[in-house]
């Protein structure tokens, strides 16, 4: 038998990591740089750069959020993957071998009420606009950055009651909403569009159809565990979503990682969202959001407008270590 074949044996049995804590981690993140109270922030805002006032807080949030991953041994120039080779020609067929990978795997139990989860953060900088005159844009990105381990309670009673906040959820609600999608990729997306509202108000215009159902896939995958056949039927109706590809390479995540990259463009904009997930075990891997046309962003007070040039990132999320633990401060 040949080593790739071991480590295809060794690896199958793994438990699959999952994604549900990313939320609090980033608002935590977030909230050190910009002052904010947590529970206050509103996930939306995250969501959707639609003003210059959400452009620069993503941007100055530099936001690098972690999962199962262990990245202690850094990743060869082609990892070899537990699925067999990867086939990127598109969502159906990337998506659909992962979410075969994923029914095939035990569920493991639900956390109890108790447990905690763990996230390790890793921290960066994204890039930074400068005026159409070429003068530096004055935001600032430097900030002193949080613990990179944290630690959230799994059975958080007093968030789940916390009505102010229509769009968090706390792991353990995450987890049930997962396991409770059905299997109808149409039928799901609508099940997750209603436990994660468009916005209105303040928040901006409702969003249409296919954006609505792609951003909230996203806040869900955030989330930490998810079973993995749940897991599974979230990536097979992600497929499903109109205007949503696969880039036909792996990228390099924040960590430095070879990942597979989901993307679709924000309607209206010149910002695309990506979903990176690991081509090991089709776990949650992290985000990014990318400037996909160079274009200017008018400013206050007389301002030259500032010039986001094609291939910035705006957001780069890695997750490089998640995982339940029995109390916090614990460490896997």
């Amino acid at each position: 038998m040949d080593e790739m074949n071991r480590l295809r044996e060794l690896r199958a049995d793994a438990p699959v990591p999952d994604r549900a804590a990313l939320a609090p981690g980033r608002e935590r993140l977030t909230d050190a740089i910009t002052g904010r109270n947590r529970r206050a922030r509103r996930m939306r805002a995250d969501w959707r750069v639609a003003s210059l006032g959400a452009v620069v807080a993503i941007t100055a949030a530099a936001l690098f959020i972690t999962q199962v991953v262990d990245t202690s041994a850094p990743r060869q120039s082609a990892p070899a993957t537990v699925a067999g080779d990867l086939d990127l020609s598109g969502p159906e067929a990337a998506l659909g071998r992962a979410a075969d990978f994923l029914e095939r795997q035990e569920v493991p139990p639900e956390p109890r009420p108790d447990q905690w989860i763990y996230l390790r953060q890793v921290g960066g900088e994204p890039a930074q606009p400068t005026r159409k005159d070429g003068s530096d844009s004055g935001i600032t990105v430097s900030a002193e950055r949080p613990d990179p381990d944290s630690w959230i309670p799994y059975d958080d009673k007093a968030a789940e009651n916390d009505e102010s906040d229509t769009d968090y959820r706390t792991a353990r609600e995450s987890y049930k909403i997962a396991a409770d999608l059905p299997d109808a990729p149409e039928a799901l997306l609508a099940a997750l569009r209603k436990v994660f509202p468009t916005g209105t108000g303040p928040d901006g215009p409702p969003e249409a159809t296919d954006e609505h159902s792609f951003r909230a896939l996203s806040v869900l995958l955030e989330s930490y565990p998810i079973p993995p056949d749940a897991l599974a039927r979230v990536y097979r109706a992600m497929a499903t979503v109109d205007g949503v590809e696969v880039t036909d390479h792996l990228i390099r995540d924040a960590s430095g990682r070879q990942v597979i990259a989901v993307t679709r463009e924000y309607d209206g904009q010149d910002i695309r969202r990506e979903i990176l997930i690991d081509p090991v075990d089709y776990s949650y891997a992290g985000e990014r959001d990318v400037v996909t046309r160079t274009h200017e962003i008018s400013s206050p007070g007389g301002l030259e407008p500032m010039v986001y040039k094609r291939g910035d990132i705006l957001i780069d999320v890695a997750r490089t270590r998640a995982a339940v633990v029995d109390a916090k401060g614990q460490k896997p």
